[in-house]
């Protein structure tokens, strides 16, 4: 499931486009708003996929930390999960106190 950064509403990984608001979920999901922002913030060096124990292979294999500018989009196209895609991000940061 994914949730409209908009609206709030949730849909399945395989929504594009939300069902109440008309946003693309690919730039305006919880997610995608989230990775944005740690994109923009200097003190986040790399982001990182997490996966949960039992993924799919397909989330497997995005498994780890990536640089800012590459990281694949969530939800992880071919998950086949039978909940879906249950990755999320993780900020890798270069500083922790300001």
């Amino acid at each position: 499931m994914q949730t409209c950064g908009v609206c709030n509403k949730q849909s399945p990984d395989m929504v594009t486009v939300c069902p109440r608001c008309g946003s693309n979920l690919r730039e305006k999901s919880m997610t995608a708003l989230s990775l944005q922002k740690m994109r923009g913030n200097d003190r986040v060096s790399l982001v990182r996929v997490s996966v949960a124990g039992d993924c799919c292979p397909a989330c497997a294999a995005v498994q780890g930390s990536h640089p800012k500018d590459n990281v694949p989009a969530l939800p992880i196209e071919g998950c086949s999960h039978v909940n879906g895609c249950r990755c999320y991000y993780e900020p890798v940061l270069t500083e922790i106190f300001p």
